[in-house]
């Protein structure tokens, strides 16, 4: 959960206590677009109204529907693991 609380403070200034759903990690594996082989944790983490403050990595972000994650530019696995979580909690 360190690490958690470390990446999104750096990527969002996300500060305070975090509250994750312990039953929602999902990971998956895959290569980078350089060529390295990389896995990637999705947790699922309570947004209670904190003001996000992306980092010079970051453009823009947005909120959507867990319906609308395979028209978006996430990839193929992320969208499926948001449609396989919010079908768990609907």
């Amino acid at each position: 959960m360190t690490a958690l609380a470390r990446e999104l403070g750096e990527e969002i200034g996300w500060t305070g206590p975090l509250s994750t759903d312990p039953g929602f990690v999902a990971t998956f594996d895959y290569v980078t677009g350089s060529g390295r082989r990389a896995r990637q944790y999705t947790f699922s983490v309570a947004y209670r109204g904190q003001s996000i403050a992306l980092s010079a990595e970051h453009t823009s972000h947005r909120w959507i529907h867990p319906v609308e994650a395979g028209d978006s530019d996430l990839t193929v696995e992320s969208a499926q693991t948001i449609r396989e979580w919010a079908e768990k909690h609907s």
